[in-house]
Order: structure tokens, then C-alpha cells, then sequence
């Protein structure tokens, strides 16, 4: 008996064909596999009909770790080839439309780590080090088929002894794309800021710097990293000012688990996923006694950490005295992470003492993913390198590319009812990561063989994403669909949960809502042709705009202007604002003569609070004040409660900012900013479950960045609940803007098939 085998699915560059290898001998079969040009693997193998179904059993039931199997298409003949042995045949190259799937970069594995250190192994100390089952992937690959050369490792033939174990079906680097040895790999330089080589062993000497104060720039993965001491007060600082950050929080990599332990509380689930081969920065609670700078995180009550994820980060720590090291992107402020040497040099001038720089190509640029657990949840902040391009299977969609809003975007392209998100974009304000955008869509789009039917973008009408939409959708001659964006944060867990229809809670900081005005605390019942505002937070003027956001003093006027309490609270209060008594003077005539737009936004609200408990009076990063009352809050017993104020499916937010300011002083703060956190969920969770019951929905999805808060998420979790309604929130996608794409080419995606 012969049959032939397409599979589909994550089954290249993750040591399936050296698998398949094995098990077909294993079971006395002949024939071949052989990666094709869609991405898929293709074998045929001949033998006993017994021998073939227990080979096709184990195809599943024994696949690498790392491999993924969507679909499994066979076709069975009676004939017989005449086979004379099994082999890996070369690739077929002839690029074809994508059903399959792209793997992702994955962290050095546990047997790279010990022969990393081995004096007898060949690649003992060698930074590069990589088998199949780890390593870079998706930022060095070019197209498909997955071989040496369609990567950047094109520029790097293989020794003997490699060639040699590449050849080898028994050997664990068989087939590895990214084999490489001290003596035909990648080599290491350290260089000084003048981008001249330092002579010496760069890892000594780079761990040397780091234990001196130094600051280095590191060229890894996906681009470079800003490396420092995570102890040294001096040269965060210094870091800060170069940075112009003078407050965001820096993630750190700990030299491993037991580290990590020392400083931040670590349980089951976050030890497993900083543990996994995804390594990506997870968010853990600080312990009280923690010895690491309070400049690394200031004001928080957590910290990003991560682990050793690349050979290169193993050496440093096991030469170095410092065991906790700040790794953070290296760009400059709102621009892409930096992939190239030179640029490195001349864009980090000003702060960077020395640069640890590989000669591998990065073909694409990739940040490191950002989890959170939050109740109970691993959640996705930033999703990016280990998870990229890992898609999101759906029915019913036909093609379409989606480029989410103006903050933290990713893109998103829909090809053979997959959804793929891109890596993480960023800020699309500037040129720079406009066009990292562009590209990102550009590759995604020739890597799954996207034929787009549409372009789908934001409803604001002024975001570079919407401008580069309607200039795109020219381009590939489809039509450019607008949706809001809080439809879309809805819509993107419905693609996750395959969910027809749901109340929606949309909670962040500003969306474009249908009537021109800033939405951010909406109640929506979905479906997916449709959607309807059924509840929302109070509107209150949204006096300047962004500068509103910027400083939270102008959302308190805004919202106890017409109260008797606004000229009680400004008597001690007008520094809060950015010119003082002539700013508030302006205000007062702008809210008189009505020219302002309204908000509801959930988070400007979390934001007005924060400043009337002096946690946090300008916002210098996104979302700021609202994460500092997080950490505020947690310090609280919880036993001050202000009961939510409901009326016609609008949460009122005048008699919360009231009580808490007639309060001060006679409740302890942290209970306040409790009690405003539990005020705004309980309500917003109430409304929903109203919604709901009126509406005949089951369930109700929540989404967008206030989503983050754990006890926020908690509270609504908890009323859901109670309610005996099933609460859905996004898992596959960030909760914050790096959904919307999803959103909107899902529903897109079904606009257009109808």
C-alpha cells in the first residue's frame, strides 16, 4: 500500500521532518517528506497497511513539541513506487499560496543551554548555539519553503561537521536552517561608541561593563536591547533623561527563575509561562523587600521580567556580578526597535557606552511579547516575539488586511480563514512606524498569500492608519471600510470565541465614537453585522483633547464644574495644572461657550481620580495615572464601598469624583481609590447584565485596556458571574489597541462574504 500525506499546520522549522523520519523507519516504511513552497509538508511513504496507519497515529500522537497539525489531507493507492529506503528529499521551491503556518522565534532550549557550558562540547561558550527545536525563525525567514537559504543563514555555509549533523536524520540538528558553530557562524563584536571594535572576549568584557555602570546596546533576536544594571540608581537615571522617560517602567532580565523569586512573587502560572519557550516579559508583583532600584518601576507595585532567552544572555549573566539587568527596546522614543548595527551607533550616541553587536542579518524586526495574569487569565499587553505569526483560525471570512487604530497597533491580515496578527507596530504618529507598519502588513501579506477584498481601518478620520487605508485600498484596487473602534474590540473576542452575538464591555481610555464625540466606557450589544450603544459612562467636556489625557487636573473641572465643590478643591489645586490660574480661566470660558466635544471614557475618569488622591497629576506614558491608582489601590482593606448611581443605562461619574473628594481626609485614600475602581466596574457590569437579559444574550465579553486592572477585572467578573452569565475577554489578542485589526477584519472579513 502507498499513501501520500499534505500536512498543514506549524511543520517547518520545528524538526518535523527529521520526525517524520523517525517514526516512518520505526514502522518499516519507504518513501520521503518534504517541505513544500505553501509552507505544508509532503510525504509518501509505502508499506503494510498496519505500518501506515500506526505511522499516520503517531504523526499526531509523538509530533516535536514546537510542531503544530491543522489537517492531515491523504490520499491512499494500491500501487507501489518501489521506494528503496525512507529520505528528506530538497525542499520543492517553488513558492505557492499559504495554507500553513509560519513558526515563531523560540528561546534557547534546555539541551542548547547544557552543551552551552559543556568544556566538551564543540559549541561550548558559543552564543549562536541553536537545534531544532529552538532559535530564531520568523525574523529571519524570507519565504517559504523554511531552508537555510530563504534565511538570513544564507550568509553563513556550513563547516563540515556541521554539514554533517544537518545531514544526519538521527541527529538533532538535522535540518536545523539555523545550525552554526564557532568556526562557520555568526561571531560576536564588541564595539565602543564610536562604533570601533574593542579587542577581547566581548562577553567578558561586556559583563565587566555592566558590573562597572556601564550602559550597553544589544543586538539580539529581534533587534537591539538597552542593557544596564537593574541596581544602579546613576545610570537608569541617566538613562531616564536620554530617554525623556521619566516615569514608564522598565522591564528587566533576571539571570533565572530563583532570581526572579527573590524580588517578585512568581506563582504556578506566571513560573510556567516565563519558564515556557516563548520567554516573553511577564508582569509579576513586587515583594516589599525587593533590593532592585525604584527607579526601575516608579510607583507600580509590579515589574516586567523576563529570562535568558538567547545563548548570548546565558554567557553575560554567567560572567557577570549583576544578576538583574534592565533590557529594554532600543529605539528612540515612538520610533521601531533598531535591527542594524550602524543605526545603533548613531541613534544611541548620546547614552550608549559600548555595543555587543552579531553579524547575522535581522530580516524583521521583532519586540519582545508583554503577558499579565489577571484573574486567573495570562493576558497578552504586547504581543510580539515566541507568539508571532501564530494565527487565529475563524469561518466564513474572506481576505482582508486591517490596520487597527493609532496606539499600540498591530495589523492584521486574514488569508485561508486564518487570522494573523502582526508583531507589534507601536505608535503609528510618526513616519517611521508608519512604514514599520506598512512592511509588517507587506511581508504578513507574501508570507500567507493574502488576496485581499477589502482594507479595513478605524472610524476616526485623521488617524495615519486610516489616511494609509484609503491610499492602500486605492492601490489594490478594494474598497476601504471604516468600523469603530469599539465594535471592534467587541468583535475581536467574538472572533476568539466564535461568538454570534454578545453585550460588549468596552472600557479604555478614547475611541471615535458615531457621533464625533471621545467613547471609552461603552455597554454595546454585537453582532456581526451590527452594533448598538446600549449603555455608557456620563459624558463630561473633554477639555483640550489630548491634553486632558496629559494632565487629569482638567477632567476633575470638567466633570465638578457645575458642582459647589470645584472652588473648594482649585483653592489647593491650581499647580495642577499646566499654566495655572490663566489655564483654568480659559477652561471656564471654553465650558461656557460650549465649544468642546464630550467623553465617556472609563479611563479618564480612573485618571481624574488619581489626581484628586495626589497619586499621579501628568500622564508622561500611556495610561499612567490609572496604573498608579492600581498600585494605589491594592494597598486597601476594601471596606469602603460607594454604591453605583445608575440612570437610563448611564453610569453617572459626577456623584463618584463628589464623594471621594468630600471624603478626603476622613477615609484613607487607598480606600477611595478602592472604592472608585469597585464604583465604576460594579456599574458597568450592571448595566451589561441588564443589557443581556433585555437583549436575550448568554454571555458578555469585555475588552479594551482598562481590562489590565486586576481588580477592576475581577469586580465585573464577579457581578457577571453572580449572574450566572459567561464572561468572555480576549486571550489571543491584547485586550488594549493591539486587538482592534482583529476586530476589524473579522467583521470585515464577514461584511464582505455576505
Amino acid at each position: 500500500m502507498r499513501s501520500r500525506l499534505k500536512v498543514t499546520g506549524i511543520v517547518q522549522g520545528v524538526g518535523f521532518r527529521p520526525f517524520v523520519y523517525r517514526i516512518a523507519i520505526g514502522n518499516n516504511l519507504k518513501g520521503y517528506v518534504k517541505n513544500v513552497g505553501d509552507g505544508t509538508v509532503e510525504i509518501e511513504v509505502e508499506g503494510s497497511r498496519v505500518d501506515i496507519e500506526k505511522f499516520v497515529l503517531e504523526l499526531f500522537s509523538k509530533k516535536p513539541p514546537l510542531a503544530k497539525i491543522e489537517k492531515v489531507e491523504r490520499a491512499d493507492f494500491e500501487d507501489h513506487i518501489g521506494y528503496g529506503f525512507f529520505t528528506v528529499l530538497k525542499s520543492d521551491f517553488e513558492e505557492k499560496e499559504s495554507a500553513s503556518l509560519i513558526p515563531p522565534d523560540i528561546g534557547i532550549c534546555d539541551e542548547c543551554s547544557r552543551e552551552l557550558f559543556d568544556p566538551t562540547n564543540r559549541r561550548y561558550r558559543y552564543h549562536f548555539i541553536t537545534c531544532t527545536n529552538c532559535g530564531p525563525r520568523f525574523t529571519i525567514i524570507e519565504c517559504f519553503p523554511y531552508d537555510r537559504h530563504n534565511t538570513s543563514m544564507i550568509d553563513f555555509p556550513m563547516c563540515n561537521l556541521c554539514a554533517e549533523e544537518y545531514s544526519n536524520p538521527l541527529d538533532r540538528r538535522f535540518h536545523a536552517e539555523t545550525i552554526a558553530c564557532p568556526h562557520c557562524g555568526p561571531s560576536l563584536m564588541l564595539l565602543d561608541r564610536y562604533g570601533s571594535v574593542v579587542e577581547g572576549d566581548p562577553i567578558k568584557l561586556s559583563a565587566s561593563f555592566i558590573d562597572e555602570g556601564k550602559i550597553l546596546a544589544i543586538k539580539g533576536v529581534g533587534g537591539f536591547h538597552i542593557a544596564l544594571s537593574a541596581y544602579d540608581d546613576a545610570a537608569i537615571l541617566k538613562l531616564r533623561r536620554w530617554k525623556g522617560r521619566e516615569q514608564k517602567p522598565f522591564a528587566v532580565m533576571a539571570k533565572d527563575i530563583g532570581t526572579a523569586k527573590k524580588f517578585a512573587y512568581v506563582d504556578e502560572i506566571e513560573e510556567k509561562i516565563l519558564l515556557s519557550p516563548f520567554k516573553p516579559i511577564v508582569l509579576l508583583n513586587m515583594k516589599e523587600d525587593s533590593n532592585i532600584s525604584r527607579f526601575v518601576n516608579p510607583g507600580l507595585h509590579n515589574i516586567g521580567v523576563m529570562l535568558p532567552y538567547a545563548g548570548v544572555h546565558l554567557l553575560l549573566f554567567s560572567e557577570s556580578k549583576t544578576d538583574v539587568l534592565i533590557m529594554t527596546s532600543g529605539n528612540l522614543p515612538s520610533e521601531p526597535i533598531i535591527v542594524d548595527e550602524k543605526d545603533a551607533v548613531r541613534s544611541f550616541s548620546g547614552i550608549v557606552d559600548y555595543y555587543l553587536v552579531h553579524n547575522r542579518r535581522i530580516l524583521h524586526r521583532c519586540d519582545d511579547s508583554v503577558i499579565r495574569k489577571v484573574d486567573d487569565t495570562l493576558c497578552f499587553i504586547r504581543r510580539s516575539r515566541g507568539f508571532v505569526p501564530e494565527p487565529l483560525p475563524v469561518k466564513g471570512v474572506v481576505d482582508v488586511i486591517a490596520l487597527g487604530g493609532e496606539e499600540n497597533v498591530a495589523g492584521c491580515v486574514v488569508s485561508h480563514n486564518k487570522m494573523y496578527l502582526t508583531q507589534y507596530i507601536g505608535d503609528v504618529e510618526n513616519i517611521e512606524t508608519l512604514e514599520y507598519l506598512k512592511s509588517a502588513l507587506k511581508r504578513m501579506m507574501k508570507l500567507t498569500a493574502c488576496k485581499p477584498k477589502a482594507v479595513a481601518h478605524d472610524l476616526h478620520p485623521t488617524f495615519n492608519t486610516t489616511v494609509y487605508a484609503k491610499e492602500l485600498s486605492g492601490q489594490l484596487n478594494v474598497p476601504n471600510v471604516s468600523v469603530q473602534h469599539h465594535h471592534a474590540h467587541i468583535a475581536s473576542v467574538m472572533a476568539e470565541h466564535g461568538l454570534e452575538s454578545t453585550i460588549g464591555i468596552a472600557v479604555d481610555g478614547f475611541g471615535y465614537g458615531l457621533d464625533g464625540n471621545a467613547w471609552g466606557g461603552e455597554i454595546l450589544f454585537c453582532e456581526k453585522e451590527r452594533f448598538e450603544r446600549v449603555g455608557h459612562l456620563e459624558e463630561h467636556p473633554y477639555l483640550g483633547g489630548d491634553l486632558a489625557a496629559k494632565y487629569p487636573a482638567r477632567m476633575v473641572f470638567s466633570i465638578l464644574y457645575k458642582t459647589g465643590l470645584i472652588d473648594l478643591w482649585l483653592k489647593s489645586n491650581s499647580q495642577k495644572f499646566h499654566h495655572g490660574s490663566k489655564e483654568i480661566e480659559f477652561l471656564k470660558l471654553q465650558l461656557e461657550s460650549g465649544n468642546y466635544i464630550l467623553t465617556s471614557s472609563f479611563g479618564r475618569v480612573l485618571d481624574a481620580v488619581s489626581t484628586l488622591l495626589n497619586v499621579c497629576d501628568i500622564r508622561t506614558y500611556e495610561g499612567e495615572p490609572a496604573i498608579k491608582l492600581e498600585s494605589f489601590a491594592k494597598k486597601a482593606a476594601g471596606h469602603y464601598i460607594i454604591k453605583p448611581i445608575i440612570d437610563d443605562d448611564t453610569l453617572l461619574t459626577t456623584p463618584l469624583l463628589e464623594n471621594v473628594i468630600e471624603n478626603l481626609g476622613r477615609v484613607p485614600a487607598v480606600e477611595l481609590a478602592y472604592a472608585a475602581e469597585e464604583y465604576l466596574a460594579h456599574g458597568v457590569a450592571e448595566i451589561a447584565v441588564e443589557k443581556a437579559r433585555e437583549y436575550g444574550v448568554d454571555n458578555i465579553s469585555l475588552s479594551g485596556g482598562v481590562a489590565y486592572n486586576e481588580h477592576i477585572s475581577k469586580t465585573i467578573r464577579r457581578i457577571v458571574d453572580s449572574n450566572n452569565i459567561k464572561l468572555y475577554r480576549n486571550v489571543y489578542a491584547p485586550a488594549g489597541d493591539g486587538c482592534v485589526s482583529l476586530g476589524q477584519a473579522y467583521l470585515v472579513g464577514k461584511w464582505m462574504l455576505e
